[in-house]
């Protein structure tokens, strides 16, 4: 899949699909948010969700009163659907267009937050690339929370294959810069009542 263009299959994803037509959907994203309130930030530490498309995460942070969010996607028509749904609140939000694995910036997050990005990321360079970010945008002591679908989940998602991790392959991956939390094993129910398995690692830089 050399000569694949993510960007623009993602753009076409969010042009044709509407809010409830992806399989990742959530009105409430129960889970990520209980990994940040297990966190105990403060109200002012910086939060990253990447690869947030259009999710519901950010609507949920600002009604937290969190005060430095940034939502991270490769495609602009995604972070354009947040923007006009949350309106005048959208001034609150530092908007991204990057490809995760190639993101750079001077900022540094307290919690990164990664829900159904990092599996798309199959070559090994990649995924190396991917570390070398988290290693590097992540504070001391931060948080990553990162979650795939499991060795017993989907094997593609959007028509784009995917690394399917349990959660110990999970921790090996980041496993140089931070030390495992927990872990979760957790069945999505999509849109179209598909059930889709998900792993995630929780982890503190190290």
């Amino acid at each position: 899949m050399t000569d694949f263009n993510k960007e623009a299959h993602w753009q076409d994803i969010y042009s044709k699909k509407q809010l409830t037509e992806v399989s990742w959907y959530q009105k409430v994203p129960k889970t990520s948010l209980d990994f940040i309130e297990r966190a105990v930030l403060s109200k002012n530490d910086a939060i990253i969700d990447v690869g947030g498309g259009d999710s519901f995460l950010v609507d949920h942070l600002l009604e937290e009163d969190y005060t430095d969010v940034t939502v991270l996607d490769i495609s602009s028509k995604s972070l354009d659907r947040v923007k006009k749904r949350l309106g005048e609140k959208a001034a609150k939000v530092n908007f991204v267009v990057s490809d995760a694995s190639l993101f750079k910036s001077d900022k540094t997050f307290a919690f990164w937050h990664d829900r159904a990005a990092f599996h798309f990321l199959t070559e090994q360079e990649d995924i190396d690339n991917y570390k070398k970010v988290v290693a590097d945008h992540i504070q001391s002591d931060g948080i990553l929370v990162v979650g795939t679908f499991s060795d017993k989940g989907p094997t593609k998602c959007s028509g784009i294959p995917i690394k399917q991790y349990t959660p110990q392959q999970l921790a090996e991956v980041f496993q140089d810069h931070f030390e495992l939390v927990n872990t979760l094993i957790e069945d999505h129910v999509t849109p179209f009542e598909t059930v889709q398995n998900f792993s995630f690692v929780c982890m503190r830089k190290k």
